[in-house]
């Protein structure tokens, strides 16, 4: 071997070591979680579960910020445009794939800004009511509605909750008045206040209500019956299938956020899931957790992106 050989060798070997240490040193300040809704819903709920195992599995304080406006669009917008490296976002998949459909102009592109981390887990959406109101399943609630004005609670028009009451407006003929709000912790304290009276949204923020009775439940929109809820009907057996609207939650990143940091967001991400306590949590109030690589998180991202495209377009949902 020539000496010029050894050197370029050498010089490749070096390289390559720093660009390990520098994969391995990173993150080298606090991590960033920003939320884009208000604190209390079903995505601060899970980004507060995994924050200290993920702050254990990479070695750095991991800071939950909520972050909300613009139906979560404020804060995306933050994650698509930081540069420091250490900042994430963590929402509904939903969202994501719904703003693309909807808003005729946007500050950032989803397919384009942003790249999928890891997926985390799935939570089906219960359809509930206020307990005053006459109905004790999703036929009778049918019924109910065109006898007079009912109020849907959104977390905001447009938002996956909002488009889960279209697919169901739309598969039963039902009528109701849809009222916006700036989050989920909002549209199920009113609902359960009775100042609007159907709601429809994650399990993972909405079950715990339910069990202490503030709300009753009347459907699953999901293909079968969840054991915390055994006695519950799916929306599918009631005689309307095709209305599976859940929450998908996601961490993503900026686009440009180097592969080895999303191995390693991935990796803490898989670890803190396996937590005890995050397990126990997730369990409680039937959040599935489903797990995806970055590549696959990506690739769902853009499938539910054309699904919920379609439903928009069936509602006839535009914004500014």
């Amino acid at each position: 071997m020539t000496t010029t050989r050894r050197h370029v060798l050498a010089l490749a070997a070096a390289l390559f070591a720093a660009g390990g240490a520098a994969a391995q040193a990173w993150p080298t300040k606090p991590v960033r979680i920003i939320v884009p809704y208000p604190p209390g819903g079903s995505s601060d709920i899970i980004a507060r579960a995994i924050s200290q195992p993920l702050s254990e599995a990479l070695k750095q304080t991991v800071i939950v910020e909520n972050k909300a406006g613009a139906n979560g669009n404020t804060g995306t917008d933050a994650v698509a445009k930081s540069s420091d490296g250490h900042t994430l976002l963590l929402c509904d998949v939903g969202a994501l794939a719904i703003t693309a459909s909807v808003y005729n102009k946007l500050p950032f592109d989803p397919s384009k800004d942003l790249r999928g981390v890891s997926m985390l887990a799935y939570s089906p959406h219960l359809l509930v009511v206020h307990p005053s109101v006459a109905a004790n399943n999703l036929k009778e609630l049918v019924a109910f509605s065109k006898t007079g004005k009912l109020d849907f609670a959104v977390t905001a028009i447009g938002s996956a909750p909002h488009l889960a009451g279209v697919a169901v407006e739309k598969a039963t003929g039902a009528k109701w008045v849809y009222i916006p709000y700036k989050g989920g912790s909002q549209a199920i304290g009113d609902t359960v206040a009775g100042q609007t009276q159907v709601l429809m949204n994650g399990m993972l923020a909405t079950l715990p209500f339910v069990q202490s009775g503030k709300l009753k439940v009347l459907g699953v929109s999901k293909a079968t019956r969840v054991p915390l809820l055994p006695d519950v009907p799916t929306i599918a057996e009631q005689g309307f299938p095709g209305v599976d609207i859940a929450g998908w939650f996601v961490v993503v990143g900026p686009a440009k956020l180097p592969p080895a940091q999303v191995k390693r967001v991935h990796d803490a991400v898989v670890a803190a899931f396996g937590a005890p306590d995050v397990k126990a949590a997730m369990a409680k109030q039937e959040n599935v957790i489903a797990p995806m690589t970055p590549e696959q998180s990506s690739a769902f991202m853009a499938t539910e992106q054309d699904r919920y495209a379609r439903l928009a377009k069936k509602a006839d949902i535009k914004l500014d």
